[in-house]
């Protein structure tokens, strides 16, 4: 049975699990891009990702076999509870480690989902200690380990979004933009896509703090990247699966497209304002990547992007706000150097425009005895006006040092 055979079958046997997920014309989206834009609507499935799929497949298989072993998985997220989900469906134990760390949130869904069929084990402060346990009780307990992506099974689970997106569409495919993270879904659905609608343009997008498959494709090595940012954390990965960039390296042709993360954070707000979408970062890559992409080339096409998952925390949303603000020119932080006499606060609080904000007014130390730092975050409606701000501030011989995008003291104070 040849590939695109082998999803064709998964696609059916996950029915009994849960139908299709949508493939939704975005409006917004195609007005704004005049194109025909289309979302696949990951994010309403049962666990909110498409990680169900391949969970679904690896488990059911081995369940095939006549095998009665204990299924165990590590994650901090959507594995889990896609993981979670089939094991309470099939009836047989599970168990899920997680680190201390994990939220609360997802540790309650995940048992939810599993639950008297699932135990949670929380081991370690990161995800690479709860990983090691997980392998350690599987080498114990003689049990099976269900990867998040990097299993050939896992992959044709995964591809099942592109089968049904194959199937759901009226038109010719122009472009598919797909997140990557380990690599499971985009690996399975270029695979299929490759002999099932090879005209179509494939492009992957990866968090810009995260680029392990543009850095293994630009390199033609397989190795993991030193640093990865953690805020997409659906997607932040050091090192995609190797079996997935054996497919990726041979379907791919078109540039990676890396995703600013607080660009990124615009779009999710977008999307939870006006469309009412909940979407989590990483569900949100494939949208985003809209923006980096030339307006005439996508202009009168069509175009899907897989939505891949909604389970987003709405203990970020200050955060996405925060960093949607700073992206888009409506809020900085500055080192205002005031000097300590009687007026001066007085003045330069006089300075400011009508539609200025201080959101953050915080004395950091006295520099001089005649002077003080502080740390002063403003937000404001309009980029510009800060322009006008700096130079009544350069007038009245204040001097302001935009610390904005200083990566190293926003960690600390910001």
């Amino acid at each position: 049975m040849n590939f695109p055979q082998t999803v064709a079958e998964v696609k059916e046997n996950l029915r009994a699990l849960f139908p299709e997920t949508p493939l939704q014309r975005s409006d917004m989206l195609s007005e704004r891009y005049e194109a025909e834009i289309y979302l696949k609507r990951e994010d309403l499935s049962p666990v909110r990702s498409y990680k169900i799929r391949g969970a679904f497949n690896l488990i059911s298989k081995i369940l095939a076999t006549g095998e009665s072993r204990a299924f165990v998985c590590a994650s901090a997220g959507n594995h889990a509870q896609g993981f979670a989900y089939a094991c309470a469906y099939f009836k047989v134990p599970g168990t899920v480690f997680m680190p201390v760390t994990t939220p609360q949130q997802k540790i309650e869904k995940t048992k939810v989902f599993g639950g008297e069929y699932i135990t949670i084990k929380l081991i370690g402060d990161i995800f690479d200690v709860a990983y090691s346990a997980a392998k350690d009780f599987c080498e114990k307990e003689d049990g099976v380990m269900v990867p998040p992506f990097d299993h050939p099974q896992i992959i044709e689970g995964q591809a099942t979004v592109g089968a049904e997106i194959l199937e759901q569409i009226e038109h010719p495919i122009d472009l598919l933009i797909m997140p990557v993270g380990g690599g499971g879904l985009s690996g399975g659905v270029s695979e299929l896509f490759k002999t099932e609608s090879p005209n179509t343009k494939l492009i992957c997008c990866e968090p810009a703090g995260a680029p392990s498959l543009k850095d293994n494709l630009e390199s033609h090595e397989h190795r993991k990247i030193n640093h990865v940012d953690p805020f997409v954390d659906g997607a932040a990965v050091a090192l995609i699966g190797t079996y997935n960039y054996e497919k990726l390296s041979h379907n791919i042709s078109e540039p990676v497209e890396l995703i600013p993360e607080n660009r990124l954070c615009t779009t999710l707000l977008e999307f939870l304002n006006h469309e009412g979408i909940v979407l989590e970062p990483a569900g949100a890559l494939a949208i985003d990547a809209l923006k980096s992409l030339d307006p005439s080339d996508i202009k009168g096409k069509t175009i899907v992007c897989v939505a891949s998952g909604g389970n987003f925390d709405f203990e970020r949303l200050p955060e996405v706000k925060e960093r949607s603000m700073r992206f888009e020119g409506l809020k900085k932080y500055f080192i205002l150097r005031l000097p300590q006499r009687p007026g001066a606060l007085k003045e330069f609080l006089e300075l400011l425009g009508p539609d200025d904000d201080i959101a953050r007014f915080e004395y950091l130390k006295k520099s001089a005895k005649s002077f003080a730092s502080i740390l002063l975050g403003i937000e404001t409606t309009q980029k510009e006006n800060f322009n006008q701000f700096i130079e009544r501030m350069s007038e009245k011989g204040f001097t302001l040092k935009d610390v904005t995008n200083d990566e190293v003291l926003a960690d600390f104070i910001i």
